[in-house]
This record gives C-alpha cells, sequence and structure tokens, in this order.
C-alpha cells in the first residue's frame, strides 16, 4: 500500500509539472506583423504594370503571332533533301501481332504472332505524294503529278506552308509532322510518291525538274506506277 501511495503522488507531481509546461510563458521579445506579399499579388501586381505600359499585350500579340506561324508553317522534317535522281523501293507494311486478338467474348481471333498485311483488307485509295513547299520546283513538280494522276493524289508536305498552298490550289492539303511517315517509308529525298503494287508500296523518288518531256515516273518497261 505504501508503494502505491508513492506511486500515486509521483504521477500526480508530474502530471501538475506537465500542466505547467503547457501554460501560456507570455511573450519572449518584440513582435512584428508579417509584412511578406503572397506569391499571387506579387504576380498581379507585375501583370497590372505590364499591362499599364503596354508590354502585356505586346506579349500577348507576340504570343499569337507564334501559334499562327505554328499552325499554318511546321516545323520543316529534318534530314530530308531535294530528289536529285531518281530512285524506285519497296516497303512491305506487313506486321506481326504482338498480342492475342479477341472478340468481346474472349474467343482468339488472331494469336500472337500472325502476320498480317493491311493491304489484304483495305486499298491504298490514293497515291501520297511528299514535297517541300518551300522550294518552288517542287511545288511545280508535284502540280504535274497531281494533273498527270487526275487528282488522285494526296498532297503532304514535309515544309513550308501548307495553309498557303490550299488557298493556291484550292485543294486540301496535309503535313506530314515530325516526319512521321516519311521515316516508315524509308523516303530521304522530296518529291516523293507512294503507290500501291500488288500487297505492297512502291515509293519513287523524283527530280524537281524532270526530263524534257516526261511528266510522270516510269518503271524499267516506260510504265507509270498505277
Amino acid at each position: 500500500m505504501l508503494l502505491l501511495r508513492h506511486t500515486v503522488v509521483i504521477l500526480a507531481v508530474l502530471g501538475v509539472a506537465a500542466l505547467a509546461r503547457a501554460e501560456n510563458l507570455g511573450t519572449i521579445g518584440p513582435t512584428y506583423p508579417i509584412a511578406e506579399k503572397s506569391l499571387l499579388e506579387v504576380i498581379m501586381s507585375r501583370l497590372r504594370a505590364k499591362e499599364a505600359s503596354g508590354e502585356l499585350k505586346k506579349l500577348e500579340q507576340e504570343a499569337r503571332e507564334r501559334a499562327a506561324a505554328a499552325v499554318n508553317s511546321p516545323k520543316p522534317v529534318a534530314g530530308l533533301h531535294r530528289a536529285e535522281a531518281p530512285r524506285t523501293f519497296y516497303f512491305d507494311p506487313s506486321f506481326t501481332l504482338q498480342t492475342n486478338v479477341v472478340d468481346e467474348r474472349g474467343a482468339v481471333l488472331f494469336p500472337a504472332g500472325t502476320r498480317k498485311n493491311p493491304l489484304e483488307v483495305v486499298s491504298l485509295s490514293k497515291h501520297l505524294l511528299f514535297f517541300d513547299a518551300r522550294d518552288p520546283r517542287q511545288v511545280e513538280r508535284a502540280r504535274e503529278l497531281i494533273d498527270r494522276y487526275q487528282g488522285k493524289v494526296k498532297p503532304i508536305l514535309v515544309g513550308g506552308s501548307y495553309m498557303d498552298l490550299m488557298k493556291r490550289w484550292n485543294k486540301q492539303v496535309f503535313y506530314d509532322q515530325d516526319g512521321t511517315l516519311v521515316r516508315k517509308f524509308g523516303i530521304t529525298a522530296v518529291p516523293a510518291i507512294v503507290s500501291q503494287e500488288g500487297q505492297r508500296l512502291r515509293i519513287d523518288e523524283v527530280p524537281a525538274l524532270p526530263a524534257p518531256g516526261v511528266i510522270g515516273i516510269t518503271d524499267k518497261e516506260g510504265r507509270l506506277p498505277g
């Protein structure tokens, strides 16, 4: 019993000490209000100053001009040069399935490892014509090829303004963003035209200035690709 009473007394003393430490000790030294501005206030203050000076309007105009330039004249595809001599090669679009293709019930339609060719299912409806609109000779050559194939050509730029060309030709013009297609096909020189031959694609890189009297691209027997 004596030990228990001592324990109670000790706990009581410790409790009082703990409560004493939790009391307000008052102010130690002088205090000052927080004078630092918030980050938002600083930003808004700077924006108001730029607006008042006209600098903000100028920055907005420059941003609009950069955005318009990026849309109207995308970054040219790097690594291409003007075709100086004709070159013909082929591209096989076949691919191998990496995983099973299943239907909505999970039944396997095509197992992994199956090799398929998209041209077995769908045909290339138009020729794909790649060229650089910054080069007037390439533009002229492209126009000749479009006329030769009676408009069954999809013009695709690798440089220059597709918006300007659409206005001039009154025809839809595309752009190979980041050179995705030319790299896939292995094209290194333009103009280049892609045509379907059976279940593979024929690619002809053609000089911008054809020989006199030559309008299209011919094979060894003098025939144009279909």
